[in-house]
């Protein structure tokens, strides 16, 4: 979200490290090196193309994708940005139900993006589509926390912002940005991956949740 880069919840700590969060991390990581040595070959063969999904091939490439990225910079923004909300949500839900959480978030994001635009040729890659569930998931478990936030480019600073402002804001930017786009058929940001992750967060989000596991605040709201 252009300028501002949430780095993590201010208002509360997680009981546990976010093993799922930074497996995550790793494993786009790994693929993205994948990527950058099989070039634009490995990116064709294992990205989600609509038109090849709704005829019936590769459709593995549902899941395969939401671990691939476009740049450096494509999957440094969404790392951070999975880290920014990813430990409590995996706190709030347990190891398990997270990981399940996380990748059909991202399977639900994907057949958004492939629903949406059926007869398109151009790939489909990313994780932002399963971390928009997460921050789903994250308005409606943590609204009033506040999270660490830095804003830039032209001076740094940092301040604490309410998680339901944060991601509400960004929301809405991604509704906004459909509405230009949506006629587009070559390629760009997947808005509405974003916007189909964003309300599988919502919707189903609270039914991973553990309710014995997930109010643990830090400090008073």
């Amino acid at each position: 979200m252009g300028g501002l880069i949430p780095l993590g919840d201010a208002s509360r700590r997680t009981r546990r490290t976010a093993a799922v969060t930074l497996l995550i991390i790793a494993v786009n990581g790994f693929v993205f090196l994948e990527e950058l040595a099989g070039g634009n070959a490995f990116v064709r063969a294992w990205s989600a193309i609509p038109v090849r999904i709704v005829h019936g091939h590769r459709i593995v490439t549902l899941f395969t994708s939401m671990f691939m990225h476009a740049s450096w910079m494509h999957i440094i923004g969404n790392m951070v940005f999975l880290w920014a909300f990813g430990p409590e949500i995996e706190d709030a839900m347990g190891h398990g139900r997270y990981l399940f959480f996380y990748l059909f978030g991202g399977l639900a994001a994907m057949l958004g993006q492939v629903v949406a635009n059926p007869h398109s040729h151009v790939p489909c890659l990313g994780a932002s589509g399963a971390i928009a569930a997460v921050m789903g998931a994250f308005i409606v478990t943590y609204p009033r926390d506040r999270i660490r936030t830095v804003l830039f480019p032209f001076i740094f600073i940092g301040i604490n912002i309410p998680a339901a402002l944060l991601i509400g804001f960004w929301f809405l930017i991604q509704l906004f940005d459909f509405g230009v786009v949506a006629n587009v058929q070559t390629g760009g940001v997947a808005y509405v991956a974003h916007i189909a992750g964003f309300f599988f967060g919502v919707l189903i989000g609270p039914l991973f949740r553990n309710s014995r596991r997930f109010d643990t605040p830090r400090y008073p709201y």
